[in-house]
């Protein structure tokens, strides 16, 4: 059996397993919560190096791609380098294909219609998601000043988003990752409702389940969310509080949407293609048509 392991900047309260079989393997999936500790999550990865077929970095990207160019965050780097054997992948390639097509795919079954207006609430962290809302010709708002910065500030347009990214992304991804994202307690902290607003005025909202968790007001009727990394309990909260439907951008496995980066490290293991390889993209279709039936 193959064996997979994220290992997250989140919190360990999120931990979970569960077991998968796909392209013919027995995939073993582990998640491990660091709880924001950035020295326990490289001590860990090179204590599973050469052990495991494949590590997920969660709670942390390595890459933001924006308009085709890769910006490598630091501090990622630095635990990525703590493996010389097992690949190390943090989603980014299925942010960059694998969520595009989801949102496709609720758009031909109506479920996302471009009449609806979108807050992103992270977008230069799910880009491939966000342009897509832009070219089917949704009226959205990239709220990345506002929940990553607490600038309150909405961006209106893909033009301005990609310029945003061009001129803060060099600098921002050299800073202490938890300064650009909430790890460890912060992933439970009590909700914020301060920018209510933006949720209120919105109808679909879409990205990071974590600041969508920390920053969505009480109510949410009728709202459709597009997210992932949700477990049994986060659904039911959210149906709870009014959302009329949710849509996970990687699929349930035992009651719990892992990250892109659990699932790009159980691509990998299977099928030994990196993200970065010409084939990628094939393979992640094959994978959505198999984990779809």
């Amino acid at each position: 059996m193959k064996r997979v392991v994220s290992v997250s900047l989140g919190t360990s309260q999120r931990d979970h397993t569960a077991s998968i079989r796909i392209f013919g393997e027995d995939v073993h999936i582990e998640r491990l919560g660091m709880d924001g500790d950035l020295e326990r999550a490289r001590r860990t990865i090179q204590d599973l190096d050469g052990k495991v077929d494949a590590i997920g970095l969660g709670g942390i990207d390595r890459y933001l791609v924006v308009n085709q160019i890769r910006y490598e965050i630091r501090d990622a780097r630095y635990l990525v380098d703590a493996a010389s054997q097992t690949p190390v992948v943090d989603g980014s390639g299925l942010k960059d294909t694998w969520e595009r097509w989801v949102v496709e795919d609720q758009i031909a079954k109506g479920v996302l219609r471009p009449a609806m207006t979108v807050l992103m609430v992270s977008a230069l962290d799910r880009f491939g998601m966000a342009e897509t809302f832009y070219r089917y010709g949704f009226s959205v708002l990239a709220g990345d000043l506002i929940f990553g910065s607490h600038i309150n500030y909405p961006i209106e347009s893909l033009d301005e988003l990609i310029e945003l990214g061009r001129k803060l992304l060099p600098e921002m991804v050299k800073l202490p990752f938890t300064q650009l994202y909430p790890t460890g307690a912060l992933q439970t902290a009590a909700p914020d409702d301060r920018y209510y607003e933006y949720f209120s005025n919105t109808d679909i909202i879409a990205g990071d389940f974590h600041f969508i968790r920390r920053y969505a007001p009480e109510k949410l009727d009728q709202k459709v969310i597009v997210t992932n990394t949700t477990t049994e309990l986060d659904r039911d909260e959210l149906r709870g509080r009014g959302v009329r439907e949710i849509v996970t951008t990687t699929p349930v496995i035992a009651g719990r949407t892992f990250g892109t980066n659990v699932m790009e490290a159980l691509l990998v293991a299977v099928t030994d293609i990196l993200p970065w390889d010409e084939a990628w993209s094939e393979v992640v279709q094959k994978a959505r048509i198999e984990l779809a039936g």
